[in-house]
């Protein structure tokens, strides 16, 4: 038998080949003028097109079925998407309004937890005339449980419902727009394990049918419109449509944190700088100390969050050295200046930081110094905290550690 000898054969090719043209223009994006033109950075444009690629057929075929859920992980250490934080994990899992589900697990110890039912993607953000982020992204927080809301077992079981009818505290309401479950869950000590969940929809009765030529096609347009928007979109959707909180005309200045309505849903505010950086230079990044939880990760140019796995690239209160005078300082610099509180480049000239402040936003005002390289002890209090090299390896095995805690690798 060969091709033309099944019903579908033409569309299911036509439909690969369609893919194949989408995933080759993505590729093309690698080389725009927002991704600076140097030999790393070009690379980890098409690292961050690989990774994406390899759940593009998750996201578009395997856990699309809202039938039959799955929880799917948007982020690791191997795969950056969404301005994803490197002190966050994000699973999601596609539902719809008619359908009952169950949410259940352990909680477990991270700092932060938060299960969002999402609505509809609309083509605009509400009130503007802006287009929403490329799928899976841009549709908006329907009802919200955070941590502190959910009501658990003494050993750390619980289970939430979600639609039909209201089932008590750990119970959230669809409408006939829910489309997807979304769970973020925030670290900030090492030793914090996250929550283990599974999603079952209730009164599964029979097994999942096999996908179908249509839905292979289906799959196969909606991954190829995942990949070419993902490359599309990131850096230039939020530097023209984050209302100023991005600002790519102002290098190495942090904005005001601010807090959209979907943002204060979600429990966050949100302060985001783009850097550069010569080889002879540091940037001083400071804010005073308070009780808030935050989190402060650097990226790459399409806002993928650096190598949190092997390198000091995001910082939360735990891990943070506070100066004397009471102010947290992080020094981004190209070589490691033996300060507690490195914020590594990666070897990259140019990135994205973002600060965010959860649950009690708004505690934080940041500033930034940029000095050279040399002057860099004179510009920082004399009791600012110093390692060692044998205290930045226990540093950075405690960081590979508790990263690997988070995520099944």
């Amino acid at each position: 038998m060969a091709f033309g000898a099944a019903a579908e054969d033409a569309a299911l090719r036509a439909a690969w080949n369609d893919f194949c043209d989408k995933l080759r223009a993505a590729g093309e994006q690698a080389f725009k003028d927002a991704n600076p033109a140097n030999p790393l950075q070009r690379a980890d444009a098409f690292r961050f097109l690989t990774q994406n690629l390899g759940q593009a057929f998750d996201l578009g075929l395997e856990t699309k079925d809202t039938r039959y859920p799955l929880l799917h992980a948007f982020c690791s250490p191997t795969r950056k998407l969404g301005g994803d934080a490197g002190d966050f994990s994000y699973q999601q899992a596609w539902i719809d309004g008619a359908s009952r589900y169950r949410l259940f697990g352990d909680r477990g110890t991270a700092r932060f937890l938060n299960v969002t039912v999402q609505g509809p993607r609309p083509e605009k953000i509400p009130n503007t005339d802006w287009p929403s982020l490329h799928e899976p992204f841009g549709d908006i927080p329907e009802a919200n449980l955070f941590a502190h809301q959910l009501k658990t077992e003494t050993d750390g079981r619980f289970e939430i419902f979600i639609g039909g009818p209201e089932r008590g505290a750990n119970w959230l309401p669809t409408t006939p727009g829910s489309r997807k479950l979304f769970i973020r869950q925030g670290f900030d000590a090492w030793k914090e394990t996250p929550a283990r969940m599974q999603i079952e929809r209730l009164d599964m009765e029979a097994p999942k049918p096999a996908p179908t030529p249509g839905d292979m096609i289906g799959a196969m347009d909606w991954a190829g419109t995942f990949v070419t928007g993902l490359m599309r979109d990131w850096p230039e959707h939020p530097h023209a449509y984050s209302g100023g909180v991005v600002d790519p005309g102002r290098p190495n200045i942090f904005p005001q944190i601010e807090a959209t309505g979907a943002d204060q849903k979600r429990g966050r505010a949100i302060a985001h700088m783009c850097w550069t950086l010569r080889p002879d230079e540091a940037l001083i990044i400071e804010f005073n100390e308070h009780d808030a939880f935050w989190m402060l990760t650097n990226s790459g140019a399409f806002f993928n969050s650096m190598d949190y796995l092997y390198r000091q690239v995001s910082y939360t209160p735990a891990r943070t050295k506070t100066d004397s005078d009471g102010m947290v300082r992080l020094i981004l610099a190209h070589e490691d200046p033996g300060c507690h509180n490195w914020l590594d480049t990666q070897g990259f000239a140019q990135g994205n930081i973002t600060y965010r402040e959860l649950l009690s936003p708004g505690k934080a005002t940041l500033s930034t110094r940029l000095v050279k390289r040399t002057e860099l002890d004179e510009a920082l209090p004399a009791d600012t905290a110093k390692v060692t090299p044998e205290e930045r390896r226990a540093q950075m095995l405690a960081r590979f550690y508790g990263v690997l805690r988070r995520y099944p690798l």
